[in-house]
């Protein structure tokens, strides 16, 4: 076994990753009230992967603060550490860090794994993959959600939610709070309740611009694209991210038809758990094939370098023209002038 693996059996380093946000995101909680019982007033952060240098992260995970304790970080979008220079500077932080009790380092990805170096050294017990819920058991949640609440629902009204709302507990949460503003404890909710609630108020996210723009609707994806960009929410390297989720599972979805795998315990087996989910890629994978994925993905990563180095001036533009490619061109960049 290598040394660094060894001499990571204590580290502080925990590696949360699954396309299931809710639980994923009570975890992090979970941790963080663990820290800061065993170790005090935390100094805590949250940085994206690619939006910080990783020396500053190990810095800062190095040296304490005169304001607190211990240091609680949270990185997302860990799948995308992938420099030589970051790897080493993480690695050598994990391999040193068995004694370390005043610093916490939490990678976060929706991708289901990370950089096998970084895996290698992280403690088993310090692991987990937040799968997304089966359809019953999302059922089971929103059933619950508005029985605690002190709210009944029609078996109607939950398909309905299923259909309307994104596929993890932290959108299920977001959108059945929604229904406690509008009607008192003790109501009944209806289908056409949430055909109400949800679907003439729908927040806009990069899972509803992956929907409009399998359906082909390029003016509504340009609006969604638009309430993306005035939010204090979201920001266009967070579009790209979710975009760039929404094409890999359907560059899984193809692996699975060119396998002869698309019966329902197989698309189940590898995440496609919701009916909503499966008409979702279905319509998707009639819009692109796998070659046009790909390029898509490839398409992504490129609008994510180009947002990164030329800030927000041009971000509206490029975000447009990404779009554009997509839908019109099977994910083939065009240059300015071709998109005006």
């Amino acid at each position: 076994m290598p040394p660094s693996v060894q001499t990571a059996k204590n580290a502080p380093v925990w590696l949360f990753t699954g396309p299931e946000i809710g639980e994923r995101n009570a975890a992090i909680e979970e941790l963080r009230v663990f820290a800061s019982k065993s170790a005090g007033h935390l100094d805590a952060h949250s940085f994206y992967a690619g939006d910080v240098r990783m020396g500053d992260v190990v810095s800062l995970l190095q040296n304490g603060s005169l304001f607190a304790d211990a240091r609680f970080i949270v990185m997302r979008n860990a799948n995308e550490i992938k420099k030589k220079e970051d790897l080493e500077q993480l690695l050598a932080w994990i391999a040193e860090s068995s004694s370390v009790t005043d610093a916490f380092l939490v990678l976060v990805s929706d991708e289901v794994g990370i950089d096998k170096k970084i895996e290698a050294v992280i403690p088993k017990d310090h692991k987990r993959v937040f799968w997304e819920l089966f359809e019953n058991r999302k059922e089971e949640w929103i059933t619950g959600f508005f029985r605690k609440a002190g709210y009944q629902i029609e078996s109607d009204a939950v398909a309905s939610i299923l259909e309307l709302v994104e596929n993890n507990t932290d959108a299920l949460k977001t959108a059945c709070s929604r229904f406690t503003l509008f009607f008192p404890a003790g109501y009944r909710i209806t289908e056409a309740d949430t055909e109400s609630i949800l679907a003439h108020n729908r927040e806009e996210s990069p899972f509803s611009l992956f929907d409009s723009l399998a359906e082909g609707d390029l003016e509504g994806a340009l609006g969604i694209l638009s309430k993306l960009s005035l939010s204090k929410e979201s920001s266009p390297v967070q579009t790209i991210a979710g975009l760039t989720y929404c094409f890999r599972r359907l560059a899984d979805w193809h692996r699975l038809a060119d396998a002869g795998t698309t019966d329902e315990f197989s698309l189940k087996k590898a995440g496609f758990t919701s009916r909503r989910a499966i008409d979702q890629y279905r319509t998707a994978s009639r819009r692109w094939n796998a070659a046009a994925a790909s390029r898509i993905l490839s398409l992504l990563a490129n609008t994510d370098i180009a947002l990164r180095s030329s800030g927000t001036a041009l971000a509206d533009c490029q975000m447009e023209m990404a779009l554009y490619a997509i839908l019109r061109k099977d994910g083939r960049e065009l240059a300015c002038a071709e998109y005006a």
